[in-house]
């Protein structure tokens, strides 16, 4: 169950980041690198997990024309990154470029295997006024998860970044191999800070949740290591 768990290195700098990862040294979670530290440490630092045992997820969110996102895909490919995501709202051909993208670089290098690539549909701290009003999607938040999950699948994607809310109805549309990766997760009495999709860590693994993402109940936990066990605990228990 360990390793469903992908905890959210979300610090600023490598200094912050190699703290916890010695705070949580024997536990074989995955590790979420986002943009923050991405773009502060570079792909040295994904090199350094990698050695160090963990699977990586690289949440560097590509949505640009299908060539870019495809060179970007065949460049994580080679990076070793175990997973990584674009955004769906990119379209069919985009997300296509990207597993092309990802397949080159395998066919090029036996050393390499085949990231699993997922897409955003949408963001755990969009809300329904947001989507309606803001981003100017119609309808429900849910309905707008599985379609874009539909087209992820169709175009080869091994799943999706969703709220733990629509995980369920995410299996039931595309299969429950179908890979969802769901962020919001919060433990009982944690705060919510900008997710407004959330569940704890038991609630998520019984809607079918494939991978939990924790971020701040853990990175600002008094004792991170306590933390990532308990979450681990509770999901084994669900």
């Amino acid at each position: 169950m360990a390793r469903r768990l992908m905890v959210a290195l979300d610090y600023p700098d490598v200094a912050q980041a190699r703290v916890l990862m010695k705070q949580l040294a024997g536990i074989s979670c995955y590790m979420k690198v986002g943009m923050q530290l991405f773009y502060a440490a570079g792909p040295e630092f994904i090199r350094e997990l990698k050695a160090s045992g963990y699977a990586v997820f690289l949440d560097v969110k590509m949505h640009d024309i299908p060539n870019t996102v495809k060179g970007g895909a065949e460049s994580l490919t080679r990076l070793g990154a175990d997973m990584f995501n674009v955004h769906a709202a990119g379209g069919t051909a985009m997300m296509e470029a990207a597993v092309a993208g990802a397949a080159a670089a395998v066919a090029s290098d036996a050393a390499l295997r085949m990231p699993q690539i997922i897409a955003v549909t949408q963001l755990t701290s969009t809300s329904r006024d947001v989507m309606n009003g803001e981003i100017g999607i119609a309808g429900e938040v849910a309905d707008t998860v599985v379609r874009y999950a539909k087209l992820a699948a169709a175009a080869g994607l091994a799943g999706v970044v969703a709220s733990p809310q629509e995980s369920a109805a995410v299996a039931a549309a595309c299969g429950p191999d179908f890979c969802t990766v769901t962020p919001g997760i919060r433990p009982a009495g944690a705060a919510l800070g900008d997710q407004s999709r959330v569940m704890t860590p038991g609630q998520a693994i019984r809607q079918g949740s494939h991978y939990l993402v924790v971020g701040r109940p853990i990175t600002a936990a008094e004792d991170p290591r306590q933390a990532v066990l308990s979450i681990i605990k509770e999901m084994s228990e669900a």
